[in-house]
């Protein structure tokens, strides 16, 4: 995906499912979730850990499934799953993905599974593999 196209995805995604959000302030996930959030975009946090309770205050989802149709309550769409797992959790997580319509897998710094990715892509979902979303948005749109 080239600046162009991942400015333009950034620019018109709102909500963000970020699977494995920490709750500890300390961790990339929190980072990067509470950036988001200072951005605008709705996220919503997925750990079945820690299901149930808040994090940056959102209600932490069990399952994309969970967030999903919390979003679905709203009458709203999951634009990108965000990924903080290890690429193993992959699969399952991308089959998800396709199954509940979401446009866009993104596989964080250090994520990268080929196999998973391809079935993604291949079911029309954008994908976007070892980059961080939060450097992305600041380099290609120069926030924060």
């Amino acid at each position: 995906m080239n600046d162009t196209e991942l400015s333009a995805l950034l620019r018109h995604s709102h909500t963000v499912a970020v699977v494995g959000l920490s709750p500890q302030p300390e961790r990339p996930s929190h980072q990067v979730a509470q950036y988001l959030l200072q951005q605008g975009y709705r996220v919503l946090p997925v750990n079945p850990v820690a299901a149930g309770q808040t994090i940056l205050g959102q209600p932490c989802h069990a399952s994309l499934e969970h967030a999903a149709a919390a979003l679905a309550a709203e009458g709203l769409r999951l634009d990108i799953v965000d990924v903080f797992r290890q690429s193993d959790q992959v699969p399952p997580l991308a089959e998800s993905a396709i199954a509940l319509g979401a446009a866009t897998l993104w596989l964080q710094l250090g994520v990268a599974h080929p196999e998973a990715e391809a079935r993604a892509a291949a079911a029309g979902l954008q994908v976007v593999r070892e980059r961080c979303i939060k450097i992305e948005h600041q380099r290609l749109l120069g926030s924060g």
